[in-house]
């Protein structure tokens, strides 16, 4: 589903996480953190901003395309405990959308599995 996702749908979709998150390069942490280059990054790898614990006991691993799918269909079942209000995206063609968009959002973006 993610190789046939389009980045343009998935900027539309994007439009709900922007009352939190900008995904742009140098953009400045908001009420979440700012998600340029965030695929395959760590989890909670921006320095300063205050994660919660849930997210923070997790920063060893890595936000690959299955964890964002994880997450972004459920951000309190992935992570008990977030501070992330949203309640997801139930549409898995949303979530592949989504992650299309902010694979483009990145210095490098990783291939596609």
């Amino acid at each position: 589903m993610l190789a046939a996702a389009d980045p343009a749908a998935g900027e539309k979709v994007f439009n709900k996480c922007k009352a939190c998150h900008n995904a742009e390069k140098g953009g400045a942490n908001q009420v979440g953190p700012n998600l340029w280059n965030v695929v395959n990054s760590s989890i909670a790898h921006h320095d300063g901003f205050p994660y919660s614990t849930a997210l923070a006991a997790r920063s060893g691993e890595k936000w690959t395309y299955d964890e964002l799918n994880v997450y972004l269909t459920s951000p309190k079942a992935f992570a008990p405990g977030t501070k992330m209000t949203f309640a997801g995206l139930s549409k898995p063609e949303d979530r592949a959308a989504v992650i299309a968009f902010l694979r483009t959002r990145n210095d490098s973006p990783p291939p596609l599995p």
